[in-house]
């Protein structure tokens, strides 16, 4: 239940500009503890946990959620904690402090996703020099996957990727989580390009509401309702519906890979 503050958070410019951001060094409880990643990440205790185990990952400084000049953080935290999956969510994807850049992790295999690729039907788009870019089908939802044995092949290929996406207007980057893990010396990385934010019941009345607001855990497999009643009604069709319309599209997915070819 704890979970509806950042299920639940208002994330428009007027709000973020007057509450203090609870990611900066200056404005945490004096319980939060904290452990130096690197120079420029602080690895954080998660206060409202999905997982047994659940981080928060912020960047030292102030500056807006964006994974564009900090995606290849992701390999440094996975060669130092390869037991975990680390994920990002976006400005307007899940992310309750847009206004600073951070990542979170979590418990490797937690979420259905990650076991269920190994026998996933995908679609080969790009492959050679150790890395591979297909598209994952046949699941509930499409997505972009990255296989690479190699950090700086797969900071290209994610380059790629991130640079034919569409940036909303007035938004810093395009729409998307990420969720990645490092496994027998393969890193995997799956992108989820999104087209909205928060499904029509996430702001419906009456009993179609849902108070779902979709982020990474979500994409992978394990849906957050932190409220009882969508707990108990939620159905298969609900969440098909929410991520038909918050996900981009099998077709929608092969146009943006024409691009890359």
């Amino acid at each position: 239940p704890a979970r509806i503050v950042s299920t639940g958070a208002a994330i428009d410019k007027k709000t973020i500009a007057q509450r203090p951001c609870f990611l900066c060094e200056h404005n945490r409880p004096k319980e939060q503890m904290q452990k130096q990643v690197d120079k420029n990440f602080t690895m954080l205790v998660n206060p409202f946990p999905i997982m047994p185990q659940h981080f928060t990952i912020p960047l030292r400084a102030h500056r807006q959620q964006s994974i564009g000049l900090n995606y290849g953080e992701i390999y440094r935290l996975l060669n130092a904690y390869p037991s975990l999956t680390v994920f990002y969510n976006g400005p307007k994807c899940g992310a309750s402090a847009p206004d600073h850049m951070h990542f979170q992790a979590g418990n490797r295999g937690f979420m259905p996703m990650e076991d269920q690729m190994a026998s996933a039907e995908r679609d080969i788009i790009v492959s050679g020099g150790s890395v591979e870019l297909s598209i994952v089908k046949g699941m509930s939802h499409p997505c972009f996957c990255i296989r690479t044995s190699a950090v700086d092949k797969g900071e290209k290929m994610f380059d790629l990727v991130y640079n034919v996406l569409t940036i909303p207007e007035g938004e810093p980057e395009p729409m998307l989580n990420v969720l990645c893990w490092y496994e027998d010396g393969l890193w995997t990385i799956l992108v989820f390009p999104r087209k909205k934010h928060r499904p029509s019941c996430y702001a419906a009345e009456g009993d179609a509401n849902i108070l779902i607001s979709p982020a990474s855990v979500d994409m992978g497999g394990v849906f957050i309702t932190p409220l009882e009643k969508d707990f108990e009604k939620i159905t298969a069709a609900d969440i098909k519906t929410i991520f038909d319309e918050c996900c981009l599209s099998e077709a929608e997915l092969l146009e943006i890979a024409q691009k890359l070819k």
